[in-house]
C-alpha cells in the first residue's frame, strides 16, 4: 500500500503564479502554493487535500484579515509589530523555482524585515521541504532569524512565530477541534507546552475532515515550547509566550518545524 502511494506521487512540478510559485503533481493536482510578493508577507496558501479536493487554509479571514494560511509573524521585534500590518515591513526576495527531484521540492524564502522609515532590522529565512506520499505529504521548514544589521530584541508575547489558519466555522463548533501531544484540546491547549498541535475540521466539498499537525521538533530553542491555540484554532508553537529574548549583531537563532497534511 506505502508503495503505490510512492508511485502516485512519483512525479512533482512547479508552475509559477502572480508572485510565487504552485507545488503540484505530473497529473496537475495542486498541493500548495508559495506567495512572496514584493513589499509583503511571504505565505503559503492555498495547501490543499492531499488529493487536491479541498482547501485547507483560509486567507484573509473576516476575524483575523491580517491572517494567511501558514505564514510566520511576530510582536515586538525591537518594538516594532510583525504580527499584523505587513505592508513595507516585509521585503521577500523573488522565489526561484522550487528544485523538484521526484515526490520532494525544495525552496526558500529569504525576507528583509525592515521598521517604518525601511531601516532594516533582520534577515528572515524560510527553507522548505515538501515530500509527498500520496495520500498525505509532509512539509519541513528551518526557519532563520539573522541579526545582520544591529541588536534585536524580542518581546514577551502570548503569540507568535509559524502559524496556520484553517477554514474555522462557528457553526461546526462540536466537529472541530485543536489536539496536543498532551491530548489537551481548544482553550486546554492555550499556553502549554507540547511536542505538536493538530487541528481537524470539515472542509467544504469533502465528506472527511481535514487535519494539519505542526510539530515543534528536538532542538529548537526552549523544546517543548509552549503554543497559541486562538479561539478560532488557529495555532503556533511561541517561544515568545515564555518570556523576552534577543540576538546580538551577528547572532542567528534556527529552529525546524514539520507540518504534516492528511485527511481522517
Amino acid at each position: 500500500m506505502f508503495a503505490v502511494s510512492l508511485a502516485v506521487a512519483a512525479a512533482l512540478t512547479a508552475v509559477p503564479v502572480s508572485d510565487g510559485w504552485r507545488v503540484q503533481r505530473a497529473d496537475g493536482t495542486a498541493l500548495l502554493e508559495q506567495h512572496a510578493a514584493a513589499d509583503h508577507r511571504a505565505y503559503i496558501h492555498p495547501l490543499m487535500a492531499p488529493d487536491g479536493k479541498g482547501v485547507y487554509t483560509e486567507n484573509e479571514p473576516k476575524h483575523h484579515p491580517w491572517q494567511h494560511g501558514l505564514y510566520i509573524g511576530l510582536h515586538a521585534v525591537n518594538g516594532i509589530n510583525f504580527w499584523e500590518k505587513e505592508q513595507n515591513k516585509f521585503h521577500p526576495e523573488p522565489v526561484a523555482k522550487p528544485v523538484v527531484e521526484g515526490n520532494t521540492a525544495r525552496w526558500k524564502v529569504k525576507t528583509r524585515w525592515t521598521d517604518q522609515d525601511g531601516s532594516p532590522v533582520l534577515t528572515e529565512t524560510q527553507d522548505w521541504t515538501l515530500t509527498d506520499y500520496g495520500t498525505n505529504y509532509v512539509l519541513d521548514l528551518t526557519w532563520t532569524l539573522s541579526a545582520d544589521f544591529g541588536d534585536v530584541t524580542f518581546g514577551k508575547w502570548t503569540y507568535g512565530g509559524l502559524f496556520l489558519r484553517m477554514p474555522y466555522k462557528k457553526a461546526n463548533a462540536k466537529r472541530q477541534f485543536a489536539v496536543n501531544s498532551r491530548g489537551q484540546r481548544n482553550d486546554a491547549a492555550e499556553q502549554k507546552e507540547a511536542e505538536w498541535v493538530e487541528v481537524s475540521m470539515p472542509i467544504e466539498g469533502r465528506t472527511s475532515k481535514g487535519v494539519v499537525r505542526i510539530e515543534d521538533l528536538p532542538g529548537n530553542p526552549g523544546y517543548p515550547n509552549p503554543w497559541r491555540v486562538d479561539g478560532q484554532l488557529g495555532i503556533a508553537p511561541s517561544h515568545c509566550i515564555r518570556g523576552p529574548w534577543r540576538l546580538s549583531k551577528g547572532e542567528k537563532r534556527v529552529n525546524r518545524y514539520r507540518v504534516t497534511v492528511k485527511d481522517k
